[in-house]
């Protein structure tokens, strides 16, 4: 049986003031008249039966928005972490939820807050990474680089073909320019999506191999069905005690069996306001605005962005700017130090 589970408790905090803890990134509708995990429910709708094979991992703060958003998913569906302890905590316990409900079943995990635009491509791709599962592998997919980008980290295989089954040589950190001018030119080298595929019971014998103090973990926790914030609350003290690591640190830089697909469908995490730039058209100053009115004078390639708010901005002589202003905050960044937006809510 082929199950998904949504990763949504990220922070948002590259996006602050558009994000917060209560609405991060996965919930804004500034890309479409869509959030994005509403955008990536209905991606992938069209490959199960019933949205009971729909489930969605998060945190108590952004339960009641993702009901609003996700009404056909079923309460019980609806995993939330007591504590953030990274993406290897939050695989190993969404996927022993699923299997609480389906026998072995094949997971596909997913990121809530990636666009993609090419829905009939990815799901194809992800029926191919599914068969690849189903021989007793974990696979991944990967996103054939359309220029150096040093937000992403990559996966080092032999060789590229889309759509095809190959083994995976390494997994590489977001690296410098330099060094991803060289991924891309080298042609084996893959941006890291973060997405997986795997059955339950392989993913449970790859922690027991490179990560077992996860499953001692879920050992303590002798939960029959999720019943959402009551579950929380009862293994919120051993659910601390899972290591603090993320999934490819503790399984799949170890894992023996680990496959990529080498994709080609449109592809952004929205990591960043860069992906404003890459995803909005721009005036003839090279200027990106969202939902707000302006008056520019010799002002070029800034992003521009209001939420909520109605007042004008405006700009002489003002370039290469992040500027956002929505109910509660005002932010003016430079753009080449978009990275450092996230130290603003340290």
């Amino acid at each position: 049986m082929l199950t998904f589970l949504i990763m949504a408790g990220g922070k948002g905090e590259r996006f602050f003031p558009l994000s917060t803890k209560e609405r991060p990134k996965q919930l804004l509708k500034v890309f479409s008249d869509k959030s994005l995990i509403e955008l990536t429910y209905e991606r992938i709708l069209p490959m199960v039966d019933s949205a009971k094979q729909i489930f969605v991992s998060t945190n108590e703060l952004q339960v009641k928005a993702l009901k609003e958003e996700l009404k056909d998913i079923p309460e019980e569906n609806i995993i939330i972490e007591p504590a953030f302890r990274d993406t290897a905590s939050a695989i190993a316990y969404g996927s022993y939820i699923i299997s609480k409900y389906y026998d072995n079943p094949t997971i596909c995990v997913l990121a809530s807050d990636h666009l993609i635009s090419d829905g009939d491509n990815f799901r194809n791709t992800i029926k191919i990474a599914t068969d690849c599962a189903l021989n007793g592998n974990i696979v991944t997919l990967g996103i054939k680089p359309t220029y150096p980008e040093v937000g992403y980290g990559y996966i080092e295989v032999k060789e590229t073909k889309i759509n095809t089954p190959v083994e995976v040589l390494a997994f590489k950190e977001k690296p410098s320019y330099e060094i991803a001018q060289k991924y891309y030119e080298s042609g084996n080298y893959l941006w890291n999506s973060g997405m997986f595929i795997f059955n339950y019971n392989v993913i449970k014998n790859a922690f027991s191999l490179y990560s077992p103090k996860h499953l001692e973990v879920l050992s303590k926790m002798n939960i029959s069905k999720n019943e959402g914030i009551k579950t929380a609350k009862d293994i919120s003290s051993i659910f601390e005690e899972f290591p603090k690591i993320s999934i490819d640190y503790a399984i799949m830089e170890h894992a023996k069996n680990l496959y990529c697909i080498p994709s080609n469908f449109d592809w952004s995490d929205v990591g960043s306001y860069k992906a404003f730039d890459d995803l909005f058209s721009h005036d003839l100053d090279g200027n990106v605005i969202r939902n707000a009115k302006t008056m520019l004078i010799d002002s070029h390639n800034n992003i521009i962005i209001c939420d909520g708010i109605t007042q004008k901005i405006n700009l002489i002589g003002i370039c290469d700017k992040i500027i956002v202003s929505t109910k509660n905050n005002l932010l003016i960044c430079n753009k080449d130090r978009m990275q450092e937006i996230k130290k603003l809510l340290m």
